[in-house]
């Protein structure tokens, strides 16, 4: 007898392609200010979550420092990392500028700039635990 066992994956399958993509992305305030704490992390906590599951990303792993955010995400192959980075930080800026009136006087919420790796150089959960680990650190 012969048996096939279902495993889920975390492959995503579409009409013409699977595919695995996985992105760590480190993006950070402008002058690297600390103003990543309290309301205004959790606020940006949610926004990210509702963003890239209307977006139909998923997110592995997020930390949210008071000075930088770590991003674990897993996306379409369609999609190009300064896409994602574009997306997520043009919302978030625009939302959170709009609800902490404090934040307006900063010329920009977000740097232009940040940091992207492929999970392909080490392991995804190596980024997993480098992560969750961030709020260990000083």
């Amino acid at each position: 007898m012969c048996y096939t066992v279902i495993v889920p994956t975390a492959y995503k399958h579409k009409n013409t392609s699977v595919s695995l993509l996985r992105y760590h992305f480190v993006f950070v305030p402008k002058r690297r200010r600390k103003i990543l704490v309290g309301p205004l992390a959790e606020r940006l906590d949610i926004l990210l979550r509702e963003k890239t599951a209307k977006l139909g990303w998923e997110i592995i792993a997020l930390e949210i420092m008071p000075d930088h955010v770590h991003l674990f995400i897993s996306v379409d192959p369609d999609v190009a990392p300064n896409q994602v980075a574009h997306r997520l930080k043009g919302y978030t800026s625009h939302v959170l500028r709009r609800e902490f009136p404090q934040l307006i006087r900063l010329p920009a919420l977000w740097t232009r700039s940040y940091f992207v790796s492929t999970a392909g150089m080490v392991s995804s959960k190596t980024i997993e635990q480098y992560i969750a680990a961030q709020k260990t650190r000083d």
